[in-house]
């Protein structure tokens, strides 16, 4: 009995089967408990409809920004970043919302993830001061702007946009593509190539400013509430003031990444959460031949697959978040958690979808969002075949990537 209703106490229950919750302290299960009941509330009954319509719910936005979600008044820090939630807490946030919806998790994390972490690693310490706040309330609201139509995976080499000083104004000139939330941003976080010296670095562009045009990138199978733009830069003055000081090469740019993917990770570890939790819903609910469906042996065999693949991701992503917490930051750590956590998310996702059956294909089910968004997941912040190359890259010493 004692068992039992410890089990009814924790959040995660059967998803976390080794009990990662247990790291989080009381307060912050209790922050955790409160964006549960909203996305369950206010989310959940809006998803399937406007996955269909390929529009993002906007009634949905300031309600999760008033949640105050980002630092949390009483909670018990500070985190590596600086920012008083706790880095496991962190994870922990995003693992709720992409458990609910990968858009969400996306939405919430070009504001707490991408954005904050362009502030944090590229702002000077006087900029930081002006503008964490507001990025934390989301009174500034941005979004990161790097791949280009050209430009993805070789993006270091091959970013094209460009910048040109003039005196204490920069114009730009390029575009961008594939950037979540743009439309509905105050500013785009714009890395751009310094003709003057070739070095990258980092803008505060107005969204409005003469010369941008945004464009919704539809005909998307994935991800099909959060809404990509395709941007252009056409003669765009920006004042030095809202350059980011600290970003001088992609070097720079290298250092947020390595941060962001572990955001990732969480996400993917998320949707498999997600995932599983409806298939077993369903299995549970469902009858064939007489019986639950839930009672067949090759059924059972899936459960049992997804499930270890979802303990797997989170004692991977947890074991991840406990390091950068000590502040050890390696390329090849996010990486890795980056890759194998996508890997393991497309097979859960699949077997979720085999488990409902064709019902799996319907959005009724769940299953078939998770399903489908989790493509987008897995190649975004880094493809699996670019990860595993910065892995193999620190593992023998030699840099498999192309010239």
């Amino acid at each position: 009995m004692g068992a039992a209703t410890a089990e009814q106490t924790r959040l995660y229950g059967v998803c976390d089967y080794y009990d990662a919750e247990s790291l989080l302290t009381e307060d912050e299960r209790r922050v955790l408990g409160r964006l549960r009941s909203f996305l369950d509330r206010e989310a959940r009954p809006l998803l399937a409809e406007y996955w269909e319509r390929g529009e993002f719910p906007q009634q949905l936005a300031q309600p999760l920004a008033d949640l105050d979600l980002m630092e949390p008044a009483g909670l018990s820090g500070p985190g590596a970043d600086g920012s008083s939630a706790r880095g496991i807490y962190q994870g922990f946030r995003i693992f709720e919302l992409a458990r609910t919806d990968a858009s969400l998790a996306t939405w919430y994390t070009a504001q707490a993830g991408l954005f904050r972490t362009a502030i944090r690693v590229g702002a000077s310490a006087e900029q930081q001061a002006d503008w964490m706040p507001k990025v934390i309330d989301f009174s500034l609201k941005g979004v990161f702007s790097l791949t280009e139509p050209d430009s993805g995976s070789d993006i270091a080499g091959g970013l094209s946009t460009t910048a040109r000083r003039e005196g204490n104004t920069w114009v730009l000139d390029g575009a961008k593509r594939w950037i979540g939330g743009a439309a509905t941003a105050d500013v785009l976080a714009v890395f751009a190539r310094d003709v003057a010296d070739g070095q990258v670095k980092a803008f505060l562009v107005d969204r409005q400013a003469d010369g941008v045009t945004l464009e919704k990138i539809h005909g998307k199978t994935a991800l099909r509430m959060m809404q990509n733009a395709h941007i252009t830069l056409d003669g765009v003055r920006v004042p030095e003031s809202m350059r980011l000081h600290n970003v001088n090469s992609f070097r720079d740019v290298a250092a947020m990444l390595r941060a962001m993917r572990s955001d990732v990770a969480w996400i993917a570890t998320g949707i498999q959460a997600g995932a599983f939790e409806a298939a077993l819903r369903y299995v549970t609910e469902r009858r064939q031949f007489g019986r639950p469906l839930g009672s067949f042996q090759l059924v059972q065999e899936k459960l049992a697959r997804m499930l270890g693949n979802v303990t797997a991701s989170l004692s991977l992503v947890v074991r991840l978040t406990e390091q950068q917490a000590k502040g050890i930051y390696r390329d090849q750590d996010s990486a890795l958690a980056k890759m194998q956590t996508s890997l393991l998310m497309r097979e859960t996702v699949a077997l979720a979808r085999e488990a409902v059956g064709g019902n799996g294909i319907t959005l009724e089910s769940d299953v078939a969002r998770f399903h489908a968004d989790a493509e987008a997941v897995y190649s975004y912040e880094g493809t699996h075949e670019i990860n595993a190359l910065i892995v193999g890259r620190a593992l023998t010493g030699e840099s498999a990537f192309t010239r």
